[in-house]
This record gives structure tokens, sequence and C-alpha cells, in this order.
């Protein structure tokens, strides 16, 4: 086994189907912590500027479009629209988008985890990428759905992460420049954080 660090300068982030309808879908958490990891893991691309992807499949249908929080924080992302394909990495144009983005570690988050995630990160390993699932910035319909997701992805070799750990690792050091735009995220979505932030802010005052 070898370490090597997510960074702003190796790592793209895939959105799998994270959508209105399918979201509504979700049991294994509650879908307020759900939409808190979704809206904090799209403010970390665009902090660390990290290139994204968004697929979706059958937006114009009862799937619904992609969850407002994506598109209005990352505005420049990709958007692929799927007309069919289950497994996002069978449409060309999703594999062609990932490639654009030069990157070999895929941060990859999405609905279901079962399959929409776990499809595409195993497809991804196949393709040689290093691969990150984004456990709770994804969701299924109940809690034993995602273990056997997770049992499956990391027997083929994914790395299953919190959208935290995703930030902690990508900062490293509360010295560098994004540390108060990090600080303010986890404060916003990370309840006890928030209160930890705001003693700190009012120490300083």
């Amino acid at each position: 086994m070898s370490y090597d660090r997510l960074s702003a300068d190796n790592a793209a982030v895939l959105f799998v189907d994270h959508q209105t309808g399918l979201s509504n879908g979700i049991h294994d958490q509650s879908l307020p912590e759900y939409m808190a990891a979704v809206s904090a893991l799209a403010k970390l691309a665009k902090t660390f500027k990290l290139p994204s992807v968004i697929t979706t499949s059958a937006a114009d249908g009862p799937n619904g479009p992609v969850l407002p929080v994506i598109t209005q924080t990352l505005p420049d992302a990709s958007i692929i629209h799927r007309p069919g394909e289950i497994n996002a990495w069978d449409n060309e144009d999703m594999v062609a988008a990932v490639k654009k983005t030069g990157r070999r570690k895929l941060i990859i988050a999405g609905v279901s985890t079962e399959v929409c995630v776990a499809f595409v990160a195993l497809s991804a390993i196949k393709a040689g990428y290093e691969v990150y699932a984004v456990i709770d910035a994804s969701g299924t319909w109940n809690k034993l759905v995602q273990e056997v997701a997770i049992a499956r992805m990391v027997q083929a070799g994914v790395v299953p992460m919190t959208w935290v750990a995703v930030a902690a690792e990508m900062q490293a050091d509360w010295r560098h420049e994004s540390g108060q735009t990090l600080a303010g995220i986890m404060g916003e979505h990370l309840p006890f954080y928030g209160n930890l932030y705001a003693s700190y802010v009012a120490s300083r005052a």
C-alpha cells in the first residue's frame, strides 16, 4: 500500500446523477445530512479549483435535473446528459470529459451508491485511475445497500472517504491560502465545527 495524497493538482471530481428525483429516495442517511455533504463537496471543488464533471440520467424525466446547489456552485463544470447508459462510464462523452481533466485521481460521489457510484468507480479503476468514493456525498435506499456497495468497491481498490477527509487532505496545512475559506465551509456544513470556528473568530475580535 502507498499513500499518495489528494491535492489540488492531481484530482478531479465526478458528480454522478445527483438529481432531484433520485435524491428523494435516499434513506441511508437523512436528506439534510446528504445535502450538506453534497453542498460541501461542490464548494471544495470550487475552493481548490478542481476540474469537475457532472452527469445525469434521464434528466428530463422523473430522475429530475441536477441538484441546483451543484450547478450554481460550479457553473463552468462539464455536464454530460446520458440518453440511456446506466453506467456513466459507458457514455463516450463522459469518459472524454474525464480524460480532458488530465487528472488520474478521481473523487466520485453520486446517487445511488451501489449503481451510479460503484459502476463508475469500478470502471475507472479498470481504466487505470485511482478512485476515491465520497460516501456521505452519495446516497442509496438503505444502510445495508450502502454497506454492500462499499464492500464491493473496496475489494476492487476504491478508497472510501467523507467530504471532511477530502477537505483536510487537500488543505494539508491551515496556513495555506485556502484555510480561511475551508474553515468557513466546514463551519457551515459541520455543526460542531461551526461552533468551534465561531469561538475562534470571537476570540480574535
